[in-house]
């Protein structure tokens, strides 16, 4: 079997595949010593059996001369002629064609002729002595079995090559197992007739299993008409139309085009130059691949090394589209088909850029889990540690109402026992015979200035009692809770005879916290402060209130004339149960730290040098950040 359709065009080139040679040493019947060349390069001609429109063997030729040229570094004559058989089959144009090309290379005989294809083969056959006299031939292009029909001389090389039909029929069912009709499609030419008969002999046994037609001996639109009209359970083999009933020449992957272009069923073929005319697919030999094989053996008897005859291997062929066309699965498909025209998917395209992409995915998704995980865990031991505080700040709160109860209990005896002389100054004027009404009146109003002073004070205590389980978030002056503080100490300072004294700046100090919270710390430190001064004299105890901006903050000292704070507790004072009272917690400035710091502020300590001790308290301001000192904070 010879040559069959064009070439499939370059850009399958890396499609082809490298074929391995085999060169055996020693025996064999081809040239044993190197051609006489007379100090001159070697002389290589090459004959296409046709003319230059197919493809196929202009790219095996193609191959063999790059690969001629490269191994000789271009010192190499290199002639082609085109025999143009198939059109011109008539042995008057073939006797032309050789005393043509005798008289053409007389003073230029080649050292090798390269026949390509069967027709070329035999053509040399039969002019070697009158074109090339004492050169070696090489053909390739067709079987051994088709070379011992031409009856080639014994020192003839051959790379040879089997288009075999069968392994392209049993691609094409593994692909359609259910397939029931088998066609075969043959020309007209003599070529086309060869092989239909190969066909049938080749495809004895397997079209047993199929309802098997034979198109062959039709024009084109017969050709046309029928692949249009077959069952669609039909498989369909193209083998060449060189030529069709009517006598009309075609290249034969043009005529097949024309076929699969409308056919009812999919178009198996034998030839890679099929690929891009609407075949399917097929076990095929790249023509690239065989050009490269002829090449080294050209070389091989250039340099009268020992050779012998090779094989070209054979490789399964598929086009992408067509099994998309047809619904055919790719996974069918015999080991090692080479695909084309299938789009690579990202993973085989960037399989190492898709894997570390996914890895650093991987990677940051545990991360993101992790840290959603701890994110979770934090937010339920800060939502436990929230709890805790407001159990602890209410049960300070209790504490703190406790310690100030008598103070408080007498601070709200007074407004109660003014009430109560007020009512009975009153009645004693209305039982008069001419009673006052202005001054009832005055006696009325001093008796609802009395009751709003006694709910404050209740107001005031209820807050310190309120229990809550959230945080209420408010904006408010810190000037305010200050004051507030102030008037709930009042009395317990007037009971110990402590002075109290309140420094602020011009202008609010607005921060964000829960007001009842801060008022509470106010009054841990400001109890704390009464507390150190009980071990002075009756004299001189004075406790000092004063805010101000300092560094940006919001910030509240509470200064006293006590005894101060030992130097070495300084650093633990803020800890849990540090006390210096015999009835003492331990936990009240605790509590006050604790406080502070869930509201973004901080606290700490420190001895006046003048006696006694300063705590300090900052808030974040909310809105205009103010640091002019000038307002800032005095202490005292």
């Amino acid at each position: 079997m010879c040559w069959g359709g064009a070439f499939i065009r370059s850009r399958y080139a890396g499609l082809r595949l490298a074929v391995a040679l085999c060169i055996l040493s020693g025996g064999g019947e081809a040239a044993s010593q190197a051609l006489p060349m007379a100090g001159r390069v070697p002389r290589v001609l090459i004959l296409y059996p046709y003319d230059e429109r197919i493809v196929a063997t202009t790219v095996a030729g193609e191959a063999l001369r790059a690969r001629l040229i490269q191994a000789t570094n271009s010192k190499i004559d290199l002639f082609s002629e085109f025999l143009d058989l198939s059109r011109f089959p008539e042995p008057e144009h073939v006797a032309r064609m050789g005393a043509y090309l005798a008289e053409k290379y007389a003073d230029h005989r080649p050292d090798v002729v390269v026949a390509l294809g069967k027709e070329s083969a035999s053509f040399i056959g039969k002019n070697r002595n009158s074109i090339a006299p004492g050169a070696k031939i090489v053909v390739a292009g067709f079987g051994s079995s088709a070379a011992d029909k031409i009856g080639l001389s014994k020192d003839v090389l051959g790379a040879f090559s089997i288009f075999d039909i069968l392994k392209t029929a049993q691609m094409a069912r593994s692909l359609q197992p259910s397939a029931r009709h088998l066609f075969i499609v043959g020309g007209s030419s003599d070529f086309d007739r060869e092989w239909l008969a190969s066909a049938r002999n080749a495809l004895s046994e397997f079209s047993a299993f199929y309802e098997t037609t034979y198109l062959e001996d039709l024009t084109i639109d017969e050709f046309v008409d029928r692949a249009a009209r077959v069952p669609a359970d039909s498989i369909i083999l193209a083998l060449t139309v060189f030529k069709d009933r009517d006598g009309r020449n075609f290249i034969p992957r043009e005529a097949l085009r024309q076929i699969a272009m409308t056919a009812n069923a999919p178009v198996y073929g034998p030839y890679e130059t099929y690929l891009d005319h609407g075949v399917v697919g097929g076990s095929t030999v790249t023509f690239d691949a065989l050009g490269q094989t002829v090449g080294n053996l050209v070389l091989d008897a250039i340099a009268g090394k020992p050779a012998q005859n090779v094989d070209a291997p054979q490789t399964y062929f598929a086009d992408f589209r067509q099994l998309q066309r047809w619904g055919l699965s790719p996974s069918d498909l015999p080991p090692g088909t080479i695909t084309v025209h299938r789009e690579k998917s990202l993973w085989e395209e960037h399989w190492p850029i898709v894997s570390a992409t996914f890895g650093v995915v991987v990677m940051q998704a545990s991360a993101i889990a992790v840290l959603l995980l701890e994110r979770r865990r934090r937010q339920a031991a800060e939502s436990r540690a929230r709890i805790h505080l407001m159990e602890a700040v209410h049960l300070n709160q209790s504490a703190t109402a406790g310690a100030l109860s008598s103070s408080i209990a007498h601070e709200l005896n007074q407004p109660l026992s003014a009430i109560r002389n007020n009512a009975e100054a009153a009645s004693e004027l209305l039982r008069s015979g001419n009673p006052d009404l202005q001054l009832i009146q005055q006696i009325l109003a001093d008796i609802q200035e009395d009751d709003r002073r006694a709910g404050d004070i209740i107001s005031r205590m209820r807050g310190l009692l309120k229990k809550r389980r959230e945080i209420d978030w408010q904006e408010f002056d810190l000037n305010d809770i200050t004051s507030s503080a102030i008037h709930i100490i009042r009395s317990e300072a007037e009971r110990r005879g402590i002075s109290l004294r309140a420094t602020e700046p011009e202008g609010r100090l607005p921060v964000r916290a829960d007001r009842v919270h801060v008022q509470q710390v106010v009054l841990n430190l400001a109890t704390n402060a009464m507390d150190a001064m009980s071990g002075t004299g009756p004299t001189g105890k004075t406790l000092t209130f004063a805010t101000g901006v300092a560094n940006d903050r919001a910030a509240l000292c509470v200064a006293d004339t006590g005894t101060g704070i030992p130097e070495d507790a300084l650093p633990t004072i803020f800890e849990p149960f540090y006390t210096t009272k015999q009835e003492g917690t331990g936990l009240g400035l605790s509590i006050a730290r604790a406080i502070v710091e869930t509201y973004g502020g901080a606290i700490s300590a420190y001895n006046r040098p003048e006696g006694g001790a300063i705590f300090r308290m900052d808030l974040p301001l909310v809105g205009r950040k103010e640091a002019n000192e000038t307002n800032g904070l005095h202490r005292r």
